[in-house]
């Protein structure tokens, strides 16, 4: 596995392990909450009808019957007589009858009661200083004697306040169901209610209307129907009054209004009916999709271009989003796709910043390693596309060029009192010539004392690197008058500087050369060794610039190459044809 691989493959882990932990904090299961109100309340299932009818203890009732919280219970006994009249089928109260009021009342309500009638008790659980208790708060004996059914009405709201959990199996609503004559559709496991809009989704009518439905309401309005009797009141006064009863539900973030208690219960009636409850997907699944999402976003990482990767990672999460919602929809499952995105997108944003240090990591590399070598425009196309270079080692044709300073003995040994003098001097002598290197597309190798060398075609190609680098040889000798008028204040009197230049053509090993602890980019071969001996040939040749026979080959007739002589250099046996060009033997003075 490349280096890269598995950098990335520890950032895509470092990511799955951090929301892994992120998990654990209460904020994340809110955040997952959301996810759920969300997609719950996106084109939600509904059943064919609503199987309720509620009859709300609301502010106009208080008004009509002029009465504080509780209402006398004769009262209720009155509506449960009216609801029959007028052909309800069920009859529930999300009221708790748990406390004896007058005898009379209670006598009343226990008369009125039948086999259609579900009653609501409640549980609470009360932590103590020796252990939690659970408080169960049933009906009056007297009026489940007298016939009715009862559940638990509780609900218990998630850590973030909403309330997305279906109650235990003895709710209240199953024994509403239960009278109404239905089954409840209950899976197992823990399961999610289905909501089907904000507060006011279902048939209402006040209760001061109920009780008298021939006055206030159509003919017929309850016949068939299960009627559901709650509280549901908005107002300050009404909590000082008895507790508003209501409860943020998944539509609460998108209405900013609570749901009143006795709707709540009509939904929960309807999920059981219907079968519509959301499952929840397994704990360890969602662990799974961690996994999933760290190589997700590991394979979106693939893509080095940014806006691919970014849109690769959007596709992933669309597509994680859109099957989250259709298992929520179509199989009533609810997988969480916070998870996987959450996992998906860190991985992504990790290794982006991996390679985005690597990136930079790299570009200082390459700008340090070349930009005193080699021309400001060719370092930035090696950093625009590193594959253009191979530090790891090519054999490639190469020219190279060996620059040595004559006469420069004589300027050391008048200096060797000076140093600093000395250090500048070469410094200015061999300036310019670097300059001509780079200006020529030429990588400079090394400085070896008063010697330059350099060579052509490496790290970025370069066709035309023969005649470059004859080019930038000739430049070389042609700027000699100006250094040394630039200088002259610092020479022994009489004294000048000259150049001897050899340049030669061949196929070369180029690439990072040295040690784990310091390396350069280099060349070697037998052609760099020749290019060596052919600058020292200069001298006996007389003339400053001498290119050799594979030099003068590829450059053919782009340059006009007169034959200098023929020169046998050490190691080899067969001459080797020398040449300068026409336009420098006028300066055929080098022996000296």
């Amino acid at each position: 596995m490349k280096a890269r691989g598995r950098t990335s493959l520890l950032a895509a882990l470092l990511a799955m392990l951090l929301v892994g932990f992120a998990t654990l904090l209460p904020a994340w299961s809110d955040l997952e909450g959301r996810a759920f109100d969300t997609a719950s309340t996106l084109s939600p299932r509904l059943p064919d009808r609503p199987g309720v009818v509620i009859v709300a203890i609301d502010e106009p009732s208080f008004s009509a019957l002029g009465q504080k919280w509780p209402w006398s219970r004769d009262k209720h006994a009155q509506l449960i007589e009216a609801l029959r009249r007028s052909g309800a089928k069920a009859i529930g109260f999300d009221v708790v009858f748990a406390d004896p009021s007058t005898p009379q009342a209670d006598a009343a309500l226990a008369g009125a009661m039948g086999k259609d009638v579900a009653l609501a008790s409640s549980k609470q659980l009360v932590t103590r200083s020796y252990g939690d208790t659970l408080i169960e708060t049933q009906p009056l004996p007297q009026l489940v004697a007298a016939g009715a059914q009862f559940g638990v009405a509780s609900v218990t709201a998630d850590g973030d306040g909403v309330l997305r959990t279906m109650p235990e199996p003895d709710s209240s609503m199953e024994a509403l169901l239960r009278t109404s004559g239905g089954a409840p559709k209950r899976a197992d496991g823990d399961r999610m209610i289905q909501y089907f809009g904000p507060a006011g989704s279902y048939p209402t009518v006040s209760y001061y209307q109920a009780l008298d439905p021939e006055t206030y309401l159509p003919p017929g309005f309850f016949k068939g129907e299960t009627v559901l009797i709650g509280l549901a009141l908005q107002t300050e006064l009404a909590v000082a009054e008895g507790g508003a009863d209501a409860f943020e539900t998944p539509y609460t973030m998108r209405t900013g209004m609570l749901t009143p208690g006795v709707e709540v219960q009509a939904t929960i009636f309807d999920n059981l009916k219907n079968g519509l409850s959301i499952a929840r997907a397994p704990q360890w699944s969602l662990y799974l999709l961690l996994a999933l999402g760290a190589a997700a976003g590991l394979a979106a990482s693939h893509f080095q271009i940014l806006w691919l990767r970014a849109l690769a990672l959007i596709a992933i999460l669309a597509v994680a989003l859109g099957g989250s919602w259709l298992l929520l929809a179509e199989a009533r499952l609810w997988l969480s796709p916070v998870n996987f995105a959450a996992s998906a997108t860190l991985a992504v944003l990790f290794i982006g910043a991996l390679d985005f240090a690597i990136e930079q990591r790299r570009r200082s590399e390459v700008q340090g390693a070349f930009s005193q070598y080699i021309s400001p425009t060719m370092v930035k196309r090696l950093i625009e596309d590193p594959s253009l270079l191979q530090l790891g080692g090519v054999r490639r044709d190469i020219t190279i060029l060996f620059a040595d300073i004559r006469g420069f003995t004589t300027i050391s040994e008048a200096l060797q009192d000076e140093p600093e003098a000395l250090v500048h001097l070469i410094n200015d002598i061999l300036t310019p010539l670097s300059d001509i290197v780079i200006d020529h597309g030429g990588t400079i190798d090394k400085y070896m004392g008063d010697c330059i060398m350099a060579f052509w075609n490496a790290p970025l190609d370069d066709p035309d690197h023969a005649l470059h680098a004859v080019e930038a040889g000739r430049a070389m000798v042609e700027v000699m008058p100006q250094i040394n008028a630039a200088i002259a204040d610092r020479l022994p009197a009489g004294t000048q500087i000259k150049i001897g230049v050899g340049i030669n053509t061949g196929s070369c090993v180029v690439g990072n050369m040295g040690s784990k602890q310091r390396f350069d980019y280099s060349v070697l071969g037998d052609a760099v060794n020749a290019a060596s001996r052919l600058e020292g040939q200069s001298k006996e040749l007389g003339v400053p610039l001498v290119i050799g026979a594979a030099t003068a080959e590829v450059i053919g007739d782009a340059l006009d190459m007169r034959h200098v002589g023929d020169v046998v250099l050490r190691g080899k046996a067969a001459a080797m044809p020398a040449y300068t060009l026409a336009a420098l033997l006028h300066l055929g003075d080098a022996k000296n």
